[in-house]
Order: C-alpha cells, then sequence, then structure tokens
C-alpha cells in the first residue's frame, strides 16, 4: 500500500495483516514510504519493509525487486493506483505470483471526470485483468467496477472489510478527553452527535452542517466531528455561517474514536458515496444508534436496508435533521451488536484466504463464528 496514513484502506491492511499472522502465516507489509498515522500500528509477527519509494509510481521497481527476490505465495494490495502498480511489478519480476487487488471506492465517484480520470479507469481494466482476483469490499463497489466497464462482473468477489471487534471493545472502556463526552449515552443536558471520518468532499459535511442548523431547532444537540483534512477552513467558514460556533467542534483526528463512540447519543455518517463505510460497523460494536445516508456503496448493505439503524437520502439535509432527531428521541432501540459478528477480521481473513488458496484453512488458523461462515458463505 502507498503509506501507512490514517485512512480506511490502511486501516484494513493492518487489520488483516494481524489475522493473517495470528493464523501462522508469515506476513510481509509492504509500504511505498514508511510513514502515517499507523507507523506504530504493526501488528505483533509482522515484517515491515520500507520500499523508500516515495511515490507509489516509483516503487514499480523496489516491489519487483521484492517479489523476485522472495517469492511470496500471494500479493495483496490496495487503492487503485497501487493495485495497478503491483500487476505491473508482477509482471515485470517474471513471477507466477498471484496478486489480490482489493478495490475500496466506486471508481463512479471517486475519480476525477477529466481526463486522468479516465487514464486511470483505462490502466485499472488492463492491469485488474491480469490479477488472479478483485476484491470488492461491498456489493455497491462491485456494481461500480461493472459499471466503468473495469471489470465483469464474475471476475469480482465481494468480500467485506474486517473489524477488530475485540480491540474496539478494549478501546471503548477508555475515557474520552473531549469535554462534551463526559458522561454516558443519554445521561448528559446536551445530547451528541459523533462524526468521524476525513474532512473531504465525499463525506458530505456541509449537508451534515446544514442538517444540525435544523435540528438545533427542537434538539439542543451539539456536533463532534473527529478528522483532519482539505476542507477544515471551508467547513469553519460553514459553522460560521450557520451560527453554530457553540454547537460544532472539530478537533481533528483521534487515535481511540471508540471511546468516542461508546458515549455518543447518535454517530452519524453522511456521505456522498462510501466504498464500505468502517465507522458504521464499528459504531455497530459498541452499541450506538446510527443515522446514514444510503449512498453508493457499503452503507446501506451493512444496515441491512435500514434494519440496524437509520437510512436517509443522500444530500437530503431535512430528512438527516429528521433522522436524527428520531435516533436521539427513541428510548428503545434495538442493539446493533448481533450485526458486527459477520465482520470479524478472523471471518474475513479467513475468506481471503480461501479466495486465494481455495478450501478452508488448517487447524492452526482462528476459526469464524458459526453465524459468521454462515453469512460468508463459507458453509451452509
Amino acid at each position: 500500500m502507498p503509506s501507512l496514513g490514517g485512512g480506511g484502506a490502511e486501516k484494513v491492511m493492518l487489520t488483516l495483516a494481524r489475522a493473517f499472522a495470528e493464523g501462522g502465516d508469515k506476513v510481509d507489509l509492504l509500504v511505498a514510504r514508511c510513514e502515517g498515522a499507523h507507523r506504530d500500528k504493526i501488528p505483533d509477527g509482522v515484517r515491515l519493509i520500507d520500499l523508500e519509494a516515495g511515490r507509489v509510481l516509483r516503487s514499480l521497481r523496489p516491489l519487483a525487486a521484492y517479489l523476485r527476490k522472495n517469492r511470496p505465495d500471494a500479493l495483496i494490495s490496495t487503492l487503485n493506483y497501487a493495485n495497478v502498480v503491483a500487476v505491473l511489478a508482477r509482471d515485470l519480476a517474471g513471477v507466477s505470483t498471484p496478486v489480490l487487488v482489493r478495490e475500496d471506492s466506486t471508481p463512479t465517484h471517486s475519480l476525477e471526470k477529466n481526463w486522468k480520470g479516465r487514464l486511470q479507469l483505462g490502466l485499472m481494466a488492463l492491469t485488474y485483468a491480469r490479477a488472479q482476483t478483485i476484491v470488492a469490499v461491498s456489493q455497491g463497489v462491485a456494481e461500480a467496477l461493472v459499471e466503468a466497464r473495469v471489470a465483469p462482473a464474475r471476475r469480482i468477489t465481494t468480500i467485506y472489510n474486517p473489524v477488530e471487534l475485540d480491540q474496539i471493545e478494549a478501546a471503548s472502556t477508555q475515557l474520552p478527553t473531549h469535554p462534551w463526552l463526559a458522561g454516558e449515552r443519554g445521561g448528559r443536558p446536551r445530547p451528541l452527535v459523533l462524526a468521524v471520518g476525513r474532512l473531504t468532499p465525499a463525506k458530505d459535511y456541509p449537508n451534515l452542517l446544514d442538517a444540525m442548523a435544523r435540528l438545533k431547532q427542537t434538539h439542543s444537540a451539539r456536533l463532534l466531528i473527529l478528522g483532519e483534512g482539505e476542507l477544515r477552513a471551508e467547513l469553519e467558514a460553514r459553522i460560521a455561517d450557520l451560527g453554530l460556533e457553540q454547537d460544532v467542534a472539530m478537533p481533528g483526528f483521534v487515535s481511540n474514536p471508540y471511546a468516542c463512540m461508546a458515549r455518543a447519543d447518535v454517530c452519524v455518517l453522511s456521505s456522498r458515496w462510501e466504498g464500505f463505510g468502517n465507522v458504521l460497523v464499528e459504531a455497530l460494536a459498541v452499541g450506538a444508534p446510527v443515522v446514514a445516508t444510503d449512498c453508493p456503496g457499503g452503507p446501506g448493505e451493512i444496515l441491512e436496508g435500514g434494519r440496524w439503524g437509520r437510512l436517509v437520502p443522500v444530500g437530503d439535509a431535512l430528512a438527516l435533521a429528521r433522522a436524527l432527531g428520531e435516533a436521539l428521541d427513541e428510548d428503545d432501540a434495538p442493539d446493533p451488536r448481533p450485526r458486527v459478528g459477520a465482520f470479524d477480521h478472523t471471518a474475513i481473513a479467513e475468506a481471503y484466504r480461501r479466495v486465494l488458496f481455495g478450501g478452508e484453512s488448517d487447524g492452526e488458523y482462528p476459526r469464524a463464528s458459526g453465524d459468521a461462515k454462515r453469512w460468508l458463505g463459507l458453509r451452509k
């Protein structure tokens, strides 16, 4: 992968690396540049290899040299530009290493509508055709790959993102530092709405701020947005324009968002599009009520059409405000935690190994729960 940055794709790769290593596999984690928020979170038993390339494109030759020397049984890559380089490096190395490319975004939304975007789609189509397996992190991503003519449906396997439920449970017991999170869910004078994600166009925080301005008319709720990104100045200006300076805070990246999720009155995802929506699963894992836009990608699949949380149309501030208000007023919401067993990291890693090597893992490998296996289609 490109780096050890704080994005969802990097986090997923670290989670998979941990699950493979715990199962007795020898795991190397290769990065084009060894920097980012996850630099100190390399799992035990995983060897970190810095290709010292700076940019992903420059990692082509060092990655090929690694493959030629080490001859791994499989190579998993993530993020479309890194996926392209991974397949090219395998071909340059002249080895037969199976390459699994993991696609975590809907290219019809995430790529620019210009010549650069068209070039990227063309490179993806050419190289993905030479990968052993294309894994989409949601059915929505799979459909977008077909729509963009990157790959036919028969070549795409959908495997949802893994979540380290044991670590989330442990981290959620810690006390958050932000004063708005003092107290427990449902027990503070001003309820708290929590959003977690980078400050980027995909997250559509302007629409969330508009919804909060509407919600303010009926509820005394406050909004906490955890994350950093290029739209900070624009969002701060919008907060001021809406008169929400006392109601919205953006403290930046937080290394342990789970302690915040465990105490928030409702967690919200306001995205225009998502590949999967990791934060929804993480919020469900700590029992938080959730509201999400029914955007292209994974949210509707995670919530099973609204069974485990409220879904609203994309870009509809009124509907979002109404759903947030209903979630804050609800006293007997169903416990969403039974849903998250399907995303346990050991079960998801087993699905990856099945795709790469066929069959199930040997007896040493951690077993998924029966419910998770049935959900993943690993057994009837």
